[in-house]
């Protein structure tokens, strides 16, 4: 499989692990006996994280991967680009 790695990967995968500790925390927060509203709260905040990384993620895919193909970089055929950019516009 070939390896596809971007610039604003590793600052995604930076933004992923914040997230995982802080799902962490919230965990321990659920054993700790913390009120409703404090774990909605923070569970509000892991999915915004994990929503902005997906976000960052997509946005990169489309200013790089779909703009290359789009300006025939790629290879792909303009029906090809649009399948792909529905497809990931599905994740928004």
């Amino acid at each position: 499989m070939m390896q596809h790695i971007h610039e604003s990967h590793p600052d995604i995968v930076k933004r992923l692990k914040r997230a995982e500790g802080h799902l962490r925390r919230v965990i321990a927060m659920f054993d700790d006996g913390r009120s409703c509203l404090d774990l909605a709260q923070q569970l509000h905040a892991v999915e915004k994280a994990i929503s902005e990384a997906k976000k960052a993620l997509i946005h990169d895919h489309v200013d790089h991967c779909l703009d290359a193909a789009a300006n025939g970089g790629s290879g792909k055929s303009t029906k090809g680009v649009l399948a792909e950019f529905k497809a990931i516009s599905r994740y928004l």
